[in-house]
């Protein structure tokens, strides 16, 4: 075969974040390979939330021009004699036909050996509606199954995904956990590495980094509350913080009740990862939760050993606590504080761990990783 034409769907194209990024890293990958990737989103990103994609070698659609009504659950005599409610049902599902309809019309142009990829439980619900008559359907879930285990998305992704020909997890742990829970079409993939700079950092400015979206999952706070425990004894660095997001006004609040004005920048979104990794020695990832985090194989592909919480199968699945990182107990900011403070005062340390990181992740390239995908495409059109 010359060349597939592979469909991901998600909630949408182009909201700043972890799902985005993988997206359009693999639509790209797969082009080069000679596919034909498209990404369809259903719903506008939020303004605030949207990023930059560029010229993308590949088409995309969104569905929805504004995001369809929310209606809540059905609840008692009372909730089914709601007439506004009823209406607002009868609208979305409505609407929902009419752009599974588009989405279908989207899938009907697939030569064979089509393949859809829905990378978010949600956006599921189209697909399910949609005809992919002849084409295999692969769900996934780009979070712990202890994430989400713990949130709404649960019994969703048990129905939703329930039929599909593979549902994805990050991890054979975590894949090996939704087996547990019922879902015998379970299976894992991890994410590729981002990128490869070819410059890694030399570990020698006295620069801490952190990249990640400025939200409570991320742990900023976490990380402020860490910092605040080293700065005293360290006044000479820096922790640099790279990212936006919904909690940043509320982090600077806590870093100047913290005062770590001087010791702490907020640095901002940034198009230059590599960049950024070089000049730093030390990466801290305070996250509450994860799925196979980019930035952890970002800073390892640039030789900066990372001190992060275990707070997912995907941080030990990418970082062996002792060989090429150093891993906290999840929460424990007393644990990570004294993991960082490891980092930025043995150079030895450091430089030990930094260079067998950018050695031990390569094992997820790209070239592995895409030719893992088409091999499943394989295996699952016969």
């Amino acid at each position: 075969m010359t060349g597939r034409d592979i469909y991901f769907v998600s909630n949408n194209i182009n909201e700043m974040g972890g799902v985005t990024t993988w997206s359009h890293q693999m639509a790209r990958l797969f082009a080069e390979r000679g596919h034909r990737p498209r990404v369809t989103g259903i719903v506008p990103a939020p303004e605030e939330l949207r990023t930059d994609l560029g010229d993308l070698p590949y088409p995309t659609d969104t569905l929805y021009s504004v995001h369809p009504p929310h209606v809540g659950p059905v609840r008692g005599v009372k909730g089914r004699l709601n007439l506004a409610e009823r209406r607002r049902r009868a609208v979305r599902e409505a609407g929902m036909r009419e752009a599974a309809e588009r989405l279908s019309g989207i899938f009907r142009n697939a030569r064979p050996g089509g393949i859809v990829i829905c990378t978010q439980v949600w956006a599921m619900e189209w697909v399910a509606l949609a005809d992919t008559a002849g084409m295999p359907v692969i769900g996934m879930t780009h979070e712990s199954f202890g994430a989400c285990r713990s949130s709404s998305r649960f019994q969703r992704v048990k129905r939703h995904y329930e039929g599909v020909d593979r549902l994805l997890a990050l991890t054979r742990e975590d894949a090996d956990l939704w087996i547990r829970a019922g879902m015998d079409n379970a299976d894992f993939m991890p994410n590729p590495l981002p990128v490869m700079p070819d410059v890694p950092s030399e570990r020698t400015e006295k620069v801490v980094a952190s990249i990640g979206r400025l939200s409570d999952e991320k742990g900023v706070d976490l990380l402020l509350d860490t910092w605040a425990l080293l700065t005293h004894r360290h006044p000479d660095w820096l922790l640099r913080i790279y990212g936006s997001g919904e909690d940043e006004e509320i982090l600077l609040k806590q870093r100047d009740a913290l005062g770590l004005e001087r010791s702490v920048e907020f640095m901002g979104r940034t198009g230059d990862v590599p960049g950024a990794l070089r000049g730093a020695s030390v990466f801290a990832q305070a996250s509450r939760a994860e799925g196979f985090p980019l930035s952890l194989m970002e800073a390892m592909a640039a030789a900066v050993p990372c001190a992060a919480f275990d707070c997912a199968p995907g941080v030990h699945e990418i970082v062996q606590d002792g060989e090429d990182g150093l891993l906290a107990a999840p929460g424990n900011i007393n644990e990570l504080a004294a993991h960082i403070e490891a980092l930025m005062t043995d150079k030895e340390l450091r430089d030990r761990l930094g260079s067998t990181a950018r050695e031990n992740v390569q094992r997820y390239c790209t070239d592995r990783i895409t030719q893992r995908w088409e091999e499943l495409f394989g295996f699952l059109e016969r």
